[in-house]
């Protein structure tokens, strides 16, 4: 049984789709402007951007446990492996939770401290810097034999 295509093949007769090996490039319409360059350029795209999958309370709750991590969130499919986790307020909690997460909204700060619980940024937390010796102030002290004695 036959494909009905013969001859041709489907290609048509001549041109450059026609050749064996055409291969051309992708979105190309026959030499039209293609559509992605037909449309303007619109905004930019920050290469700093940092994104963050979001939790809320009442998901938080259903979990039914009392320490939340991301590696719970993980086991029970909330999140993905290599997620940041960001805590947002929707929802209500009823019992204490200590929660693990990168971010958290200040309504979600203030619902989970309000029921008794404990928040816990990880990762991304500044880390307060030490405190500065003399010899990083700045001021260059020069050895004792080369100080010169002054009467």
């Amino acid at each position: 049984m036959g494909s009905g295509m013969g001859k041709t093949s489907t290609r048509g007769h001549k041109g450059q789709r026609s050749r064996s090996g055409s291969r051309m490039m992708r979105g190309f319409e026959g030499g039209q402007m293609p559509l992605h360059r037909r449309l303007p350029k619109r905004g930019f795209t920050n290469i700093f951007r940092v994104e963050y999958r979001v939790v809320n309370l009442d998901r938080l709750a259903e979990l039914g446990e009392k320490n939340i991590t991301p590696e719970l969130l993980v086991k029970s499919g909330v999140v993905h492996k290599n997620d940041l986790i960001k805590v947002l307020g929707d929802g209500e909690l009823k019992t204490a939770l200590t929660v693990q997460a990168h971010k958290f909204s200040k309504s979600a700060e203030e619902k989970i401290t309000k029921a008794g619980g404990k928040i816990e940024i990880i990762g991304g937390a500044a880390v307060a810097a030490p405190a500065k010796d003399e010899s990083q102030t700045g001021k260059s002290k020069a050895p004792s034999k080369l100080k010169k004695k002054v009467t």
